[in-house]
């Protein structure tokens, strides 16, 4: 089969696989779940005996394609079932779905990639990634200010090897999704004043990322383009 036959088809049928897992939870109601976290806890309990796989491919998907806040889930999951299994999946998720993209993008190229990312984002991303790889990659999914799912489809058309990415995505990014679980596996023992303190200091956080991340993430961009 001629080579560009044969990619078109597997970018067709990805597409198609893709599409159809997103509108799969839509047809499910899991996208009106998104305001709760009662709602969508009550989504993932239904799918009972099979509801830690459930909690998986949500995650997976959360990844790949669709606009799910992994960290809102990853409280969620927390909640259902305990901090080191809620941790343990959403971390395997969110590695697996990485590599997945990061696999998707080598293999398919540019037309596949910016079916997910826009010009301007891969504009702004990809000059310094090629570049500088794997401190850049490893700082982005550390910092949450960052696009991390879309840096890890863009880091697919670079030379960067599948070793290296899988140990940058292993040892960088769990750590968001560690909080997350560990605010989710409390939530139902910390005494309700520590709750208040970790929603004031969570809000502070974000308030803070909310108007300094531009700047600072601007700033490590530009020290990088000047090395």
């Amino acid at each position: 089969m001629n080579p560009r036959i044969k990619q078109a088809l597997l970018w067709l049928v990805t597409i198609a696989l893709l599409g159809g897992c997103v509108y799969a939870l839509y047809a499910t109601g899991f996208f009106q779940t998104l305001h709760s976290r009662a709602a969508m806890e009550a989504y993932i309990a239904q799918f009972s005996p099979w509801s830690h796989l459930m909690y998986f491919v949500i995650q997976l998907i959360s990844v790949i394609v669709a606009p799910i806040p992994s960290n809102i889930t990853a409280l969620v999951g927390a909640v259902m079932f305990g901090f080191w299994p809620a941790f343990l999946l959403t971390w395997g998720a969110v590695v697996l779905g990485s590599v997945i993209v990061f696999l998707l993008a080598r293999v398919l190229g540019h037309k596949f990639v910016h079916q997910f990312v826009s010009e301007k984002v891969s504009g702004k991303y990809l000059d310094v990634i090629h570049r500088k790889r794997d401190v850049f990659l490893f700082l982005a999914f550390l910092f949450p200010f960052f696009p991390d799912d879309l840096l890890c489809i863009l880091a697919g058309l670079t030379d960067l090897s599948l070793k290296r990415f899988l140990i940058l995505c292993l040892v960088a990014r769990p750590w968001g999704l560690l909080v997350a679980c560990g605010v989710g596996g409390s939530a139902l023992s910390i005494p309700p004043w520590a709750m208040v303190l970790m929603g004031l200091i969570g809000l502070a956080v974000f308030l803070v990322a909310l108007r300094y991340g531009d700047k600072v993430e601007q700033a490590i961009l530009q020290r990088m383009n000047k090395e």
